[in-house]
């Protein structure tokens, strides 16, 4: 194996994944300072149960073929609310109404947020949600 991947790298990498079937909205938040839960969340939308299948099924087997596989895979039948656990990297796949629902962006409000541009590089945004 020689080269193990940065877990910002992976969790880079899922979100290009997630992009690539046309996720909405992909971010991916630094939590390691804030919590033992994970190092990344990586936040993606779909806008229809079959859209949110198919952009985990899409970071999934990605991810496979980097080598990487999932510890667990939570929510794919209901197609509402997908979790895959990277142990250090969580990747959450909404549909679009339940993300803002359950709103993880302002629950780790002080977490750093990036997104993915021009391919596999992530900066750093403005979180836009921040405290007045």
């Amino acid at each position: 194996m020689g080269h193990t991947m940065e877990a910002h790298e992976i969790a880079t990498m899922c979100g290009v994944f997630a992009e690539e079937k046309k996720a909405q909205d992909v971010v991916i938040m630094k939590l390691a300072d804030l919590t033992d839960i994970a190092d990344f969340f990586v936040l993606a939308s779909g806008t229809s149960e079959r859209h949110v299948r198919t952009i985990a099924d899409s970071v999934e087997t990605g991810m496979k073929g980097q080598g990487i596989k999932p510890y667990s895979l939570e929510g794919y039948k209901d197609g509402r609310w997908i979790i895959i656990d990277y142990q250090n990297i969580i990747v959450h796949v909404f549909f679009e109404s339940l993300r803002e629902l359950y709103d993880l962006e302002s629950l780790w409000i002080e977490a750093k947020r990036y997104r993915i541009e021009n391919e596999k590089k992530y900066t750093e945004v403005d979180n836009e949600k921040t405290r007045t």
